[in-house]
């Protein structure tokens, strides 16, 4: 399959709103979806990445028409759409996304990362392949991202915005976690090194969220983990991400925020 396709139904055209950059768009359920949704009810138009083989290879599964459905509910906001299949475990992948974002909706004012490679191995059992495609895809491809978004970059100082999803696991989810821990300071960096643009940059760990890997079991058992006694949700994530794209949120900068219910509360 090629690493990069667009959906030809799809045609986004250019308007006077900002654009977004959402990647890991694959699934309706999913927080990539919520954000997505969010930000177009806010004013932006939209471009956004999934890659099918990820799911179709997970416990979930593939869910066919999710592109189309997105783009049908980004639609009914007014917002211009641009799908591309994008699978970013392929280090050229990046900058051709950012490009064609750029010459078909203009270049992108957010970039907000929720794509990510997901599969839980302890330190023990984690093989070689699946510890290099976590970075590949977690780290290096959200590093790639950010400077291709950074180079593309062309919005007045201080419209520039920069959210990617993080995770605090460590235990039993070693690359999965680890390459996080490599996120974090990618954004970090960010925060600091594109201070000559206005660009912001953050990091958000939603907390447990049910977007249709938890078993009844685990659901249960870490909803009662919360102070607030229930799971997070897609949207919850999604408000976040859309205050700190708004001009509201353009004064955070440089932070590891937790929006988690409260589940990292020292007890």
């Amino acid at each position: 399959m090629a690493p990069m396709t667009r959906d030809h139904g799809l045609q986004a055209e250019r308007s006077a709103r900002p654009v977004a950059l959402v990647t890991g768009v694959g699934r309706t359920r999913g927080i990539g979806a919520a954000v997505a949704l969010r930000l177009a009810a806010a004013g932006w138009d939209i471009a956004f990445t999934h890659w099918t083989p990820y799911d179709a290879r997970m416990p979930w599964g593939a869910e066919p028409g999710a592109a189309a459905a997105v783009a049908d509910g980004l639609a009914g906001h007014g917002a211009a759409h641009l799908a591309l299949e994008a699978d970013f475990a392929d280090p050229a992948v990046p900058d051709r996304v950012v490009e064609r974002v750029a010459a078909e909706m203009g270049p992108p004012t957010a970039l907000v990362l929720c794509h990510c490679e997901s599969v839980a191995t302890s330190l023990l059992d984690t093989g070689v392949e699946s510890f290099d495609r976590h970075f590949a895809v977690n780290a290096r491809a959200s590093w790639l991202l950010v400077r291709a978004f950074a180079r593309a970059f062309e919005g007045p100082r201080g419209a520039g915005r920069i959210v990617a999803l993080t995770s605090d696991h460590t235990a039993g989810n070693l690359p999965y976690g680890a390459s996080k821990g490599a996120l974090d300071r990618i954004v970090l960096a960010a925060a600091r090194e594109l201070a000559h643009l206005g660009v912001s940059a953050n990091a958000v760990n939603p907390g447990p969220v049910d977007t249709g890997w938890m078993t009844p079991e685990v659901r249960e058992e870490t909803a009662g983990y919360t102070p607030l006694g229930r799971l997070g949700t897609p949207q919850d994530t999604a408000d976040l991400v859309e205050f700190l794209c708004s001009p509201r949120g353009g004064w955070i900068n440089g932070r590891l925020l937790s929006s988690d219910g409260g589940i990292s509360a020292p007890s």
